[in-house]
């Protein structure tokens, strides 16, 4: 655990060159120097088109290296992930989001990259520190941001043009907001409605929390009231009456989080709540023009997130070479420029910064130019989610449902989410 990246570099490839010179008498002895990691992920084609691109990368700087990998659609990865594990299957290197990294570190999973950090073997130097503490765990590093994003509204640029209602801006209160949208849904006659309502989504009410001065989690306990919850809610029930936001039928649609299937690519809203790194693929899905602000509330209460890690299993039979892939990952300016931004933007500011420049995409551009903006205004990280937080998403889900169809109150949705709550962190 003491080798500099560099001297590890040169041992590995030391000691394939002798394993390499005693199998022309042994007949085979390099086959020992030689380490296979398997890797597993999520993600679409795009995604395992370019990950397998910058491994084959890898691999030919350092032959001695190859990999095994695996991917699956998001659904069900981190069931597969902890089966894998359990069944002594772990994957050396995978990836993984602030859904499930504290969860997985708890069942002591994840290999301790902190010693890796700590001698620059994985070179954290050009992250940010909020994006750097927001992988860490009980004090341990589990997780190194793989790339970040923050949470953006994109609203529909075209249609406001052709209404004539200016965009929305930076720094928007709630109230201010709603005003706003108000004219959206006015001057279409209704046709458009000018906000998606976001009730059932964490993130959004996480930053509204966080811009009263609250949090989603307070340790490993909720930080919000049921009083909070009810108040989230009738905001929106409110502005839905108000014909502000659509119908629940049609938000509904929306609450899936597919970006395909947002409404202002759908065209039946002008506004929707997302994170900065899903404007390209909403882009190609419409032929509006789309525009990306801060969500309304405090532009503090967003942090510097990782749209997800890289870990490594804490068993790992090459934790080494795991730390110097990651580390690779992370800082290689040909390796950011394959990766580009499909996960998001790069973690390493100066590979971020170079990407922007070689660019010739303009809604990627856009995307970065937003996240690099909002850098300089985030707000403390708070620690990763504890266990149970995809539980959570999943019951405000259900109960912001229940509040948007007007099968329950908003006080007794939120009664009910606050209740499967802790029921889910128990």
């Amino acid at each position: 655990m003491g080798l500099s990246r560099s001297t590890l570099l040169r041992t590995i490839a030391a000691v394939t060159l002798a394993l390499g010179a005693a199998a022309c008498d042994t007949g085979g002895a390099a086959d020992a120097a030689e380490v296979r990691l398997t890797f597993f992920f999520w993600g679409g084609d795009k995604r395992v088109a370019l990950t397998q691109q910058v491994l084959d990368l890898y691999h030919r700087r350092h032959p001695e290296v190859s990999f095994s990998v695996a991917s699956q659609p998001n659904s069900g990865y981190f069931d597969k992930l902890a089966e894998r594990i359990d069944g002594g299957d772990a994957p050396d290197l995978f990836q993984i989001d602030d859904n499930y990294l504290t969860e997985f570190a708890q069942r002591d999973y994840l290999l301790d990259l902190g010693p890796y950090v700590a001698d620059d073997r994985i070179d954290l130097t050009q992250v940010s520190n909020g994006l750097v503490r927001y992988g860490r765990v009980g004090g341990a590093q589990v997780g190194v941001a793989a790339a970040e994003n923050t949470a953006a509204l994109v609203y529909d640029k075209t249609l406001l043009d052709r209404l004539g209602v200016a965009a929305p801006t930076n720094g928007m209160d709630y109230p201010q907001y709603l005003a706003w949208a108000a004219q959206v849904s006015e001057r279409s006659a209704g046709a458009v409605a000018g906000t998606m309502d976001p009730s059932a989504d964490y993130k959004a009410f996480w930053l509204w929390l966080r811009a009263q001065g609250k949090e989603f989690y307070a340790g490993s306990a909720l930080g919000f009231t049921e009083a909070d919850v009810t108040a989230w809610f009738t905001l929106w029930q409110e502005a839905r009456a108000a014909g502000i936001t659509p119908a629940a039928p049609v938000v509904h649609e929306a609450n899936v989080g597919d970006a395909t299937k947002q409404l202002v690519v759908t065209g039946k809203a002008a506004t929707s709540f997302m994170w900065s790194n899903q404007l390209p693929e909403m882009q190609q899905k419409t032929k509006s023009e789309l525009g990306i602000v801060a969500y309304p509330g405090g532009e503090d209460a967003a942090w510097a997130r990782a749209s997800m890690y890289w870990s490594g299993y804490r068993d790992t039979a090459h934790a080494d070479v795991v730390a110097d892939v990651i580390d690779f990952l992370v800082n290689d300016p040909e390796a950011a420029e394959i990766l580009g931004t499909e996960r998001g933007l790069a973690p390493n500011l100066g590979n971020r910064r170079a990407l922007e420049i070689s660019l010739n995409d303009p809604v990627m551009k856009a995307s970065i130019a937003y996240t690099n903006e909002m850098s300089t205004r985030y707000g403390k990280a708070p620690l990763p989610p504890p266990k149970g937080h995809g539980a959570i998403r999943a019951a405000l889900v259900e109960a912001a449902e229940a509040a948007q169809s007007e099968t329950l109150t908003p006080a007794l949705a939120a009664r009910q989410f606050v209740t499967e709550a802790n029921a889910a962190l128990r």
